[in-house]
């Protein structure tokens, strides 16, 4: 994970006995995608390339059957997680409750995201398959692994 965001963060941060901060009552949603899943997705693509279309004009132009075709997919786990939960898990695979310190929900920032893959499912036959609870365990042990804690 990104050092910059909240699993490396809080996974640090717990270890650490540092306080994390929970904006909005931890009722914020995101979609957590485990590592493993994005590299199958993007190696589905790879295997399936877009093909061009020798009828394609510029009249009805399609970017994904040109005669220099390309797809644009979002990539994620098309199941967004509340920040409590995500929090929860982090917990019981540290082994050691958060510090949690509460703040409002912040300018600009948003309830919930997530991926939509739809496009994705359809074009490559992907859907997740890494629960929460499995990544989040497998990147606490990369983790201690890594940092040796």
């Amino acid at each position: 994970g990104r050092p910059d965001m909240a699993v490396f963060s809080f996974t640090k941060s717990i270890l650490a006995g540092e306080p994390i901060d929970i904006f909005n009552n931890g009722e914020m949603q995101r979609d957590f995608t485990y590592i493993d899943d994005i590299v199958e997705a993007v190696v589905r693509v790879g295997d399936r390339p877009a093909a061009p279309d020798p009828a394609w004009t510029g009249n009805d132009p399609d970017p994904a059957s040109s005669n220099a075709p390309y797809r644009i997919f979002n990539i994620g786990n098309h199941s967004p997680v509340k920040l409590m939960r995500l929090i929860e898990v982090l917990e019981e695979k540290i082994g050691k409750k958060a510090i949690k310190r509460m703040a409002p929900m912040q300018p600009g920032d948003v309830i919930a995201t997530y991926a939509d893959v739809e496009d994705l499912a359809r074009a490559v036959d992907f859907a997740p398959r890494t629960p929460i609870e499995t990544g989040i365990e497998r990147f606490v042990a990369w983790y201690r692994g890594f940092y040796g804690v």
